[in-house]
């Protein structure tokens, strides 16, 4: 039996996120790639993290811009490009997404 709420199982978790991201979730997407990036309920893999960053990216979703743009400023997954960087931080802050205003500020 599962346990619920799903949070407290990051397998359960993951799953979830899996079915929602290969059926085009830009937020589902994100999720996973930061389960990728931390191990959560998953391997560690820092390149599928990046590919679902840049999914979810494509698609909008602010939060995985940022998650993406923090990969390319730390050359974490991918190799590094401030230019990169500032241009998903820009995509995310003009969204409003506050973690990357802050980081534009600095």
């Amino acid at each position: 039996r599962a346990a619920w709420p799903p949070s407290r199982c990051p397998f359960h978790l993951t799953r979830l996120y899996t079915l929602a991201a290969v059926q085009g979730s830009a937020s589902a997407q994100g999720k996973l790639g930061l389960c990728y990036a931390l191990g959560t309920g998953v391997a560690p893999d820092l390149a599928e993290a990046v590919r679902l960053y840049t999914l979810a990216a494509e698609q909008g979703y602010a939060e995985a811009q940022y998650n993406l743009a923090l990969c390319y400023a730390s050359g974490t997954g991918v190799a590094p490009d401030q230019a990169e960087a500032v241009r998903l931080y820009t995509l995310a802050a003009e969204q409003g997404y506050a973690l990357a205003q802050f980081n534009l500020a600095i």
